[in-house]
């Protein structure tokens, strides 16, 4: 049975954990760890011939780092590490980049089928970065799979999350496109706490994380 999750309750928790302070502390430290994802992924697209390349091999590790900031956030760790930004890079980067050019592919591919198939796809994916911070000896395979099962029936209200923050975007936009920026820290916390959800409403299948994040 598939349960309806409090998009409202996830969103006000978020603003909570973020200090209820656009310009508090652990606000602005998780805006910087977006902008750290950002500016790399900006930086490497910008070199010629290999930007792309770049990109492909570094938005898994990053994607697992940002990943990473915020699940910690949701499990009551307030002070934000930037260092946890970087996890990937000594424990565990050819994981990373292959479970996340494996979502590149997987998306890019059902993308090819017309923009809905891939959209719908996208967010059957969505989870498998948090899967797989808890669950670290599951390969890339068992990551997606898991994503796909925790997400089914819960795709739409996904897909609502993110609308939901549409008029946020907007509004900070006008403040010559920075207050934008703020958002972001927003948007990613209420995207952990909904994978909490998801977690706690689903059924177990697999077997108990080791090593979970805490």
């Amino acid at each position: 049975m598939n349960y309806t999750i409090d998009r409202a309750q996830i969103k006000e928790n978020s603003k909570t954990l973020l200090g209820n302070n656009l310009f508090g502390k652990t606000w602005l430290m998780a805006l910087v760890a977006c902008l750290i994802q950002s500016a790399i992924l900006s930086l490497c697209s910008q070199v010629p011939y290999i930007g792309f390349v770049g990109n492909l091999v570094l938005t898994g590790p990053l994607s697992i780092g940002l990943s990473l900031v915020f699940m910690k956030l949701v499990r009551n760790h307030p002070q934000i590490d930037l260092g946890d930004m970087f996890f990937s890079f000594s424990q565990r980067f050819s994981k990373d980049l292959l479970l996340g050019l494996m979502l590149f592919i997987f998306t890019f591919l059902w993308s090819l089928l017309f923009i809905i198939p891939g959209i719908i796809k996208g967010y059957a994916y969505s989870m498998a970065y948090y899967v797989s911070l808890d669950h670290p000896d599951w390969d890339w395979k068992a990551c997606i799979e898991e994503s796909m099962r925790i997400t089914q029936g819960h795709k739409g209200e996904l897909f609502v999350l993110d609308l939901s923050f549409v008029g946020w975007y907007i509004v900070g936009s006008l403040c010559l496109g920075v207050g934008a920026l703020w958002v972001s820290p927003y948007h990613m916390t209420a995207k952990a706490g909904y994978y909490e959800a998801l977690k706690a409403t689903a059924e177990p299948t697999y077997t108990a994380p080791a090593q979970p994040v805490q």
